[in-house]
């Protein structure tokens, strides 16, 4: 399986309940490397150009609302199949519905605030890693 990169993205009802240090806990032991990180409070702007995919979808303004209503890290991970591997570890959407063990399940509250965002495609992860990070924040 090849290297890959992927963009992660801890959202704000876990950021709000201290929960940072036990996630990126839970990437490392996975055999994921955080390669950049930082804590950012995204604007509505930010947030409506980084889910943009999802405008005419009904639930887009409370999206960007929520991703603005407080401080989110946002974080690059590395690793072989590293964006298989983060859906993996992040769970099914809903925590509900999300496997015993996953941080959605464990840790999310509902569909909103499940705790984490991670890309879902090479694609998609090349642009939102381009969107949140300079080539010069991602050290290997």
């Amino acid at each position: 399986m090849a290297v890959e990169r992927t963009l992660s993205i801890i959202k704000p009802d876990a950021t709000r309940r201290n929960l940072t240090g036990d996630i990126n806990t839970r990437f490392e032991k996975a055999g994921l490397r955080i390669v950049a990180q930082k804590r950012i409070r995204l604007t509505r702007a930010q947030a409506e150009g980084f889910y943009a995919v999802h405008k005419a979808r009904p639930f887009y303004g409370a999206l960007c609302d929520y991703m603005t209503s407080g401080p989110v890290v946002v974080q690059v991970l590395e690793g072989e199949g590293a964006i298989a591997r983060n859906r993996e570890i992040m769970g099914a959407t809903d925590p509900k519905k999300a496997a015993k063990g996953t941080i959605r399940a464990d840790l999310g509250e509902s569909i909103e605030a499940n705790c984490v965002h991670g890309s879902d495609a090479p694609e998609t992860a090349a642009f939102e890693i381009g969107y949140m990070f300079a080539g010069i924040e991602i050290t290997g």
